[in-house]
């Protein structure tokens, strides 16, 4: 921490404003980042973001391998939601293969997809309740989220960064252990929400901690390139599940909530309330499974023999399945020429996969678009002329994670 002095007109009082540094590694920062705040008393004159403290180089190390291999990376991405992440990557994958996923295999990955949203903004809203001093809620809903990662767990064998799904599908089917565990996440999880809303919602402390702060405006957003939860708040109207559906979301019904005020109790309300919307979602995707009887109900990846690795009894057994089992593993399968954009609408907004290959075995360039990246820019212009605590809510109600802005 350090004073300067302000040069102010002859014959005005001198004032001393005083630099603090918040974060790198700071409990209130969410990650490793550091905001450098000049204060006139506890009132935010100026703010300087830094990040790079975890640089990864992600997207110089994909340029170097098979597309499968890059799937590990997108996982620490935002690893709050890791398996968006992953079915991100693999429907860019397919949109530059032509490989045209069943039915079947969308509407596991819709449910895959809004479990981890439930799990990134369970995480946001009940840490915002603890940046403004109620801790019970996060302890409470916690429990929530270790249901959720039982369910990866039974489906693909990891929890936090998950590498769930193929290229053109799942590496394995759902069983009946998973399903019941989704099941079990879906009868217990609305009364905790529930609590969680009257813990939080109308609470006088929450409220004057959040209402009016933070605020931005839904064309000062869009003039950043707000995607998400974050946007909605400010009253824009705009969700890539609606605007350009992908693995068949045009099949649900469900509403998009919006906000008027763009401050963080809208954002943290948004969030609230899409965790409703998504457990509409799953539970009309798990009616849609229904209609898939006997073998139908056995699809669980296209037929793509050249990027799925086929079955380790037919690898033992057949020579073609030895062959493509090879090739795949030893990153020997080359891809078509071309470029493509593809995006999925991620816990905090549009996660994109900008995608250029030459014809070769590896991305000739590769560009991920990391919404949190985007809102970390405007964080100056929004905690200007607020208090040092404000500060802190506002970085909490953007559900900024560190991840998304170093790769």
């Amino acid at each position: 921490m350090a004073d300067q002095h302000i040069k102010l007109p002859e014959g005005s009082i001198e004032k001393t404003t005083t630099t603090l540094n918040l974060g790198p590694t700071h409990p209130a920062t969410h990650g490793v980042m550091q905001n450098i705040v000049e204060l006139d008393g506890e009132r935010i004159v100026s703010t300087e973001q830094t990040i790079g403290y975890i640089h990864r180089a992600f997207e110089k190390i994909a340029e170097r391998r098979p597309l499968y291999q890059i799937t590990p990376l997108t996982d620490r991405l935002n690893y709050c939601s890791s398996p968006i992440n992953n079915m991100g990557w693999h429907i860019a994958c397919e949109k530059l293969l032509g490989v045209q996923t069943p039915k079947r295999v969308d509407y596991l990955r819709v449910i895959i997809m809004e479990l981890a949203r439930i799990s990134d903004h369970l995480i946001c809203t009940s840490i915002m309740g603890v940046d403004a001093g109620a801790f019970t809620g996060f302890l409470y809903v916690m429990q929530y989220r270790e249901l959720i990662y039982e369910i990866y767990e039974e489906i693909c064998g990891s929890r936090l960064t998950t590498n769930i799904g193929r290229i053109g599908g799942f590496e394995r089917n759902f069983n009946d252990i998973a399903f019941a565990k989704i099941d079990k996440f879906m009868d217990e999880y609305p009364k905790a929400l529930k609590e969680l809303e009257g813990l939080l919602n109308r609470n006088r402390i929450f409220m004057d901690r959040t209402q009016g702060v933070g605020a931005i405006s839904g064309d000062r957003a869009l003039n950043y390139g707000f995607t998400g939860p974050n946007l909605r708040a400010a009253g824009v109207d705009y969700d890539v599940r609606v605007h350009t559906p992908y693995s068949s979301y045009q099949d649900f019904e469900f509403n998009i909530p919006v906000g008027t005020t763009g401050d963080s109790y809208d954002r943290y309300m948004v969030r609230m309330e899409e965790m409703w919307q998504s457990m509409e979602i799953i539970r009309q995707a798990l009616e849609k499974l229904k209609q898939f009887k006997g073998t139908d109900a056995e699809v669980y990846h296209a037929d793509v023999p050249e990027y799925y690795l086929p079955k380790k009894k037919d690898v033992y057994t057949k020579m073609e399945a030895l062959i493509y089992h090879f090739k795949i593993i030893m990153g020997e399968m080359e891809m078509p020429a071309g470029q493509v954009y593809s995006s999925v609408e991620g816990g905090n907004g549009e996660l994109g996969f900008y995608f250029i290959s030459d014809g070769g075995r590896t991305p000739y360039r590769l560009h991920f678009r990391r919404p949190c990246f985007i809102y970390y820019q405007a964080y100056g212009e929004m905690t200007q002329g607020q208090m040092l605590s404000d500060a802190i809510m506002t970085m909490s109600s953007l559900n900024l994670i560190a991840g998304e802005m170093d790769a």
